[in-house]
Protein backbone atom coordinates (compact mmCIF):
# COMPACT_ATOMS: atom_id res chain seq x y z
CA UNK A 1 0.00 0.00 0.00
CA UNK A 2 1.38 3.30 -0.86
CA UNK A 3 1.33 5.67 1.53
CA UNK A 4 0.98 9.33 2.02
CA UNK A 5 1.31 11.17 5.34
CA UNK A 6 -1.16 14.31 6.47
CA UNK A 7 -1.77 16.65 9.06
CA UNK A 8 -4.92 17.12 11.19
CA UNK A 9 -5.73 20.07 13.59
CA UNK A 10 -2.78 22.23 13.13
CA UNK A 11 -0.62 19.43 12.75
CA UNK A 12 -0.97 17.80 16.60
CA UNK A 13 -2.50 14.58 14.91
CA UNK A 14 -0.44 13.21 12.12
CA UNK A 15 -2.12 10.70 9.78
CA UNK A 16 -0.31 7.83 7.20
CA UNK A 17 -2.77 7.49 4.76
CA UNK A 18 -3.17 5.71 1.54
CA UNK A 19 -2.35 8.09 -1.26
CA UNK A 20 -4.68 6.99 -3.76
CA UNK A 21 -8.85 6.64 -2.58
CA UNK A 22 -10.02 8.35 -0.18
CA UNK A 23 -8.16 10.24 2.79
CA UNK A 24 -9.53 11.37 6.00
CA UNK A 25 -10.77 15.10 6.13
CA UNK A 26 -13.03 17.57 7.07
CA UNK A 27 -16.08 15.31 8.13
CA UNK A 28 -13.14 13.43 10.43
CA UNK A 29 -12.55 16.61 12.02
CA UNK A 30 -15.58 18.11 12.80
CA UNK A 31 -17.01 14.53 14.43
CA UNK A 32 -13.97 14.63 16.36
CA UNK A 33 -15.16 17.93 17.72
CA UNK A 34 -18.75 17.25 18.39
CA UNK A 35 -18.00 14.38 20.84
CA UNK A 36 -18.88 15.58 24.42
CA UNK A 37 -18.60 13.85 27.86
CA UNK A 38 -20.04 13.31 31.43
CA UNK A 39 -17.08 12.18 33.09
CA UNK A 40 -13.04 12.11 31.89
CA UNK A 41 -12.41 8.33 32.00
CA UNK A 42 -15.12 7.55 29.39
CA UNK A 43 -14.83 4.83 26.89
CA UNK A 44 -15.59 5.92 23.23
CA UNK A 45 -15.42 3.61 19.84
CA UNK A 46 -15.39 4.60 16.65
CA UNK A 47 -17.57 2.64 13.89
CA UNK A 48 -15.33 2.29 10.77
CA UNK A 49 -12.47 3.73 12.09
CA UNK A 50 -10.56 3.76 8.53
CA UNK A 51 -6.75 5.37 9.08
CA UNK A 52 -8.25 6.85 12.39
CA UNK A 53 -8.37 10.41 11.26
CA UNK A 54 -11.61 11.19 13.87
CA UNK A 55 -10.38 8.46 16.22
CA UNK A 56 -7.06 10.22 16.62
CA UNK A 57 -8.43 14.19 16.28
CA UNK A 58 -10.95 12.93 19.05
CA UNK A 59 -7.58 11.53 21.43
CA UNK A 60 -6.04 14.64 20.89
CA UNK A 61 -8.59 17.14 22.16
CA UNK A 62 -10.06 14.33 25.12
CA UNK A 63 -7.02 13.15 26.46
CA UNK A 64 -8.32 11.01 29.72
CA UNK A 65 -11.10 9.46 27.62
CA UNK A 66 -10.21 6.11 26.08
CA UNK A 67 -10.72 4.89 22.57
CA UNK A 68 -11.36 1.69 20.63
CA UNK A 69 -11.59 2.29 16.76
CA UNK A 70 -13.43 -0.76 15.15
CA UNK A 71 -12.39 -1.66 11.13
CA UNK A 72 -13.18 -4.39 8.92
CA UNK A 73 -10.29 -3.67 6.74
CA UNK A 74 -7.72 -5.95 8.05
CA UNK A 75 -4.86 -3.73 6.09
CA UNK A 76 -6.44 -0.29 7.09
CA UNK A 77 -6.54 -1.51 10.68
CA UNK A 78 -2.98 -2.02 10.63
CA UNK A 79 -2.25 1.82 9.04
CA UNK A 80 -4.30 2.55 11.94
CA UNK A 81 -2.45 0.93 14.51
CA UNK A 82 0.77 2.52 13.01
CA UNK A 83 -0.70 5.85 13.56
CA UNK A 84 -0.82 5.27 16.90
CA UNK A 85 2.44 4.88 17.31
CA UNK A 86 2.61 8.08 15.72
CA UNK A 87 0.75 10.11 17.66
CA UNK A 88 1.97 8.77 20.73
CA UNK A 89 -1.70 7.38 22.22
CA UNK A 90 -0.92 3.66 22.82
CA UNK A 91 -1.80 3.96 26.60
CA UNK A 92 -5.68 5.51 25.89
CA UNK A 93 -6.42 4.21 21.91
CA UNK A 94 -6.53 0.62 20.41
CA UNK A 95 -7.87 -0.86 17.31
CA UNK A 96 -10.02 -4.14 16.61
CA UNK A 97 -11.18 -6.06 13.61
CA UNK A 98 -15.04 -5.71 13.38
CA UNK A 99 -17.31 -5.29 11.11
CA UNK A 100 -20.52 -3.39 11.82
CA UNK A 101 -22.85 -6.29 10.30
CA UNK A 102 -22.02 -8.63 13.28
CA UNK A 103 -23.86 -7.49 16.66
CA UNK A 104 -21.13 -9.31 18.37
CA UNK A 105 -22.49 -10.18 22.06
CA UNK A 106 -18.80 -9.28 24.02
CA UNK A 107 -19.71 -5.24 22.35
CA UNK A 108 -22.94 -5.43 23.80
CA UNK A 109 -23.83 -2.08 25.78
CA UNK A 110 -19.95 -1.41 26.38
CA UNK A 111 -18.99 1.69 25.47
CA UNK A 112 -19.92 5.32 26.80
CA UNK A 113 -20.20 6.69 23.90
CA UNK A 114 -20.09 5.45 19.91
CA UNK A 115 -19.34 7.73 16.99
CA UNK A 116 -19.28 6.95 13.58
CA UNK A 117 -19.02 8.69 9.59
CA UNK A 118 -21.08 6.08 8.05
CA UNK A 119 -20.64 5.36 3.83
CA UNK A 120 -22.80 8.19 2.81
CA UNK A 121 -24.22 6.52 -0.85
CA UNK A 122 -25.92 3.36 -1.61
CA UNK A 123 -24.16 1.64 -4.97
CA UNK A 124 -27.21 2.16 -6.88
CA UNK A 125 -27.70 5.83 -6.12
CA UNK A 126 -24.40 7.15 -7.42
CA UNK A 127 -22.30 6.86 -10.64
CA UNK A 128 -18.99 4.82 -9.98
CA UNK A 129 -16.19 6.42 -7.46
CA UNK A 130 -12.86 5.41 -7.17
CA UNK A 131 -11.67 1.75 -6.24
CA UNK A 132 -9.82 3.34 -3.45
CA UNK A 133 -13.04 5.03 -1.94
CA UNK A 134 -15.79 2.53 -2.46
CA UNK A 135 -16.07 1.53 1.62
CA UNK A 136 -15.82 5.37 2.61
CA UNK A 137 -18.56 6.56 0.47
CA UNK A 138 -20.83 3.69 -0.88
CA UNK A 139 -22.70 1.51 1.86
CA UNK A 140 -22.89 -2.82 1.05
CA UNK A 141 -24.00 -1.97 4.61
CA UNK A 142 -27.04 0.08 4.96
CA UNK A 143 -27.31 2.99 7.30
CA UNK A 144 -30.06 1.19 9.70
CA UNK A 145 -27.41 -0.94 10.38
CA UNK A 146 -24.90 1.38 11.14
CA UNK A 147 -27.54 2.92 13.35
CA UNK A 148 -28.40 -0.94 14.92
CA UNK A 149 -24.91 -1.60 15.73
CA UNK A 150 -24.08 1.45 17.31
CA UNK A 151 -27.14 1.51 19.45
CA UNK A 152 -25.75 -1.89 19.80
CA UNK A 153 -22.81 -1.48 21.65
CA UNK A 154 -23.43 2.14 23.26
CA UNK A 155 -24.43 1.53 27.37
CA UNK A 156 -27.92 2.12 28.60
CA UNK A 157 -27.97 6.19 28.46
CA UNK A 158 -24.91 6.35 26.79
CA UNK A 159 -24.43 8.68 23.57
CA UNK A 160 -23.91 8.05 19.95
CA UNK A 161 -23.02 11.07 17.62
CA UNK A 162 -22.71 10.86 14.11
CA UNK A 163 -21.85 12.80 11.08
CA UNK A 164 -23.88 12.16 7.39
CA UNK A 165 -25.17 13.63 4.94
CA UNK A 166 -28.27 16.29 5.28
CA UNK A 167 -30.52 14.27 3.29
CA UNK A 168 -30.50 11.11 5.16
CA UNK A 169 -32.08 12.89 8.35
CA UNK A 170 -35.32 11.88 8.00
CA UNK A 171 -33.99 8.25 8.88
CA UNK A 172 -31.53 8.51 10.86
CA UNK A 173 -33.95 10.94 13.41
CA UNK A 174 -36.66 7.70 12.54
CA UNK A 175 -34.85 5.65 14.06
CA UNK A 176 -33.57 7.16 16.74
CA UNK A 177 -36.85 8.80 17.91
CA UNK A 178 -38.35 5.52 20.03
CA UNK A 179 -34.85 4.38 20.97
CA UNK A 180 -32.95 7.87 22.27
CA UNK A 181 -33.58 10.65 23.80
CA UNK A 182 -31.81 14.60 24.37
CA UNK A 183 -31.84 14.63 20.37
CA UNK A 184 -29.64 17.17 19.22
CA UNK A 185 -29.23 17.82 15.47
CA UNK A 186 -26.44 20.61 13.62
CA UNK A 187 -26.31 21.13 10.63
CA UNK A 188 -23.09 22.16 8.58
CA UNK A 189 -23.11 24.76 5.90
CA UNK A 190 -20.47 25.96 3.79
CA UNK A 191 -22.03 29.63 4.02
CA UNK A 192 -24.40 31.51 5.44
CA UNK A 193 -28.07 31.29 3.61
CA UNK A 194 -26.59 27.71 2.05
CA UNK A 195 -28.48 24.63 2.42
CA UNK A 196 -26.50 22.47 4.69
CA UNK A 197 -25.38 19.27 3.29
CA UNK A 198 -24.23 17.45 6.38
CA UNK A 199 -25.56 17.05 9.87
CA UNK A 200 -24.14 16.33 12.71
CA UNK A 201 -26.89 14.00 15.08
CA UNK A 202 -26.72 13.24 19.11
CA UNK A 203 -28.73 11.75 21.05
CA UNK A 204 -28.66 9.41 24.64
CA UNK A 205 -29.49 5.42 24.25
CA UNK A 206 -33.15 4.96 26.05
CA UNK A 207 -34.06 8.34 27.21
CA UNK A 208 -36.96 9.50 26.80
CA UNK A 209 -36.98 13.15 27.98
CA UNK A 210 -36.20 16.07 25.60
CA UNK A 211 -38.06 17.67 22.52
CA UNK A 212 -35.43 17.30 19.49
CA UNK A 213 -33.15 20.19 19.43
CA UNK A 214 -33.00 21.65 16.00
CA UNK A 215 -29.41 23.95 16.48
CA UNK A 216 -28.83 27.00 13.97
CA UNK A 217 -25.80 25.06 12.73
CA UNK A 218 -22.10 25.74 12.15
CA UNK A 219 -21.03 28.23 9.35
CA UNK A 220 -17.74 26.72 7.56
CA UNK A 221 -16.41 29.70 5.27
CA UNK A 222 -17.07 33.61 5.56
CA UNK A 223 -15.96 33.81 2.41
CA UNK A 224 -14.27 32.22 -0.51
CA UNK A 225 -11.14 31.40 1.48
CA UNK A 226 -11.60 33.03 4.44
CA UNK A 227 -12.73 30.19 7.66
CA UNK A 228 -15.67 31.61 10.20
CA UNK A 229 -13.70 32.26 13.74
CA UNK A 230 -15.82 28.85 15.32
CA UNK A 231 -14.50 26.82 11.98
CA UNK A 232 -10.89 28.03 12.00
CA UNK A 233 -10.74 27.33 16.22
CA UNK A 234 -12.23 23.73 15.24
CA UNK A 235 -9.89 23.41 12.78
CA UNK A 236 -7.35 24.02 15.77
CA UNK A 237 -8.06 21.60 18.01
CA UNK A 238 -11.24 22.88 19.90
CA UNK A 239 -14.84 21.62 20.66
CA UNK A 240 -17.95 22.11 18.84
CA UNK A 241 -20.20 23.64 20.61
CA UNK A 242 -23.39 22.33 21.73
CA UNK A 243 -24.32 25.51 23.73
CA UNK A 244 -27.65 27.06 21.65
CA UNK A 245 -26.34 30.73 22.94
CA UNK A 246 -23.04 30.03 21.52
CA UNK A 247 -24.08 29.07 18.07
CA UNK A 248 -24.39 32.46 16.26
Amino acid sequence: MSLKRSWLLKERVVLDQPSEGYRAGLDAVLLAAALRLNKPDERLLEAGCGAGGALFCAASRLSEAHFTGLERDSAMLELTASNIALNNVAGRVSVVLGDVADRSQHLLNGFDHVFSNPPYFRPDAIQAVHPGRQGAYLADVGLEDWLKFMLHTVRPRGRITLIHRAGELARILGFMESRFGEIEIMPIRSRRGMPAKRVIVTGRKGLRRGEVLLHDGLVLFDGPDQPTARAEAIYAGGALSWNQEDLN
